[in-house]
């Protein structure tokens, strides 16, 4: 381990994309969601709600990781969205990220695709 290294340039940043779609928004994070990272993810989700956006898909396949706190995000946002009617399906995780749904349960609760294509088709349109 390089000791002379900060802890944050060890860390994949994390970039969030969000284009609107017919159905709602797809939610892109690329790189590491973790307690460092978590508040970019929630202002971006938070965000789309704010805008009307009730049907968000999360596509995992960029996220090289989430921590618990990344985890407590996604939990509360699919919460405050089904409290407004709406939905949030989770797509294309990489084994990384499933063994945490896996590990803590949190899978069961979520709508969960093998593809970006098969969540985006389990939405209906407006």
């Amino acid at each position: 381990m390089d000791r002379g290294t900060p802890d944050g340039a060890r860390r994949k940043q994390l970039t969030i994309d969000v284009r609107r779609t017919e159905a709602g928004a797809v939610v892109t994070p690329a790189g590491e969601l973790d307690h460092h990272s978590a508040d970019t993810l929630r202002g971006s989700l938070e965000q789309c709600l704010a805008d009307g956006v009730r049907r968000i898909v999360i596509d995992c396949s960029a996220l090289e990781f989430c921590d618990s706190t990344g985890l407590n995000v996604l939990l509360a946002t699919r919460l405050t969205a089904e409290s407004a009617g709406g939905q949030i399906h989770l797509a294309a995780m990489r084994p990384i990220v499933a063994r945490v749904f896996e590990i803590t349960g949190a899978g069961s609760v979520f709508t969960v695709h093998d593809t970006l294509d098969d969540a985006l088709a389990a939405l209906p349109a407006d």
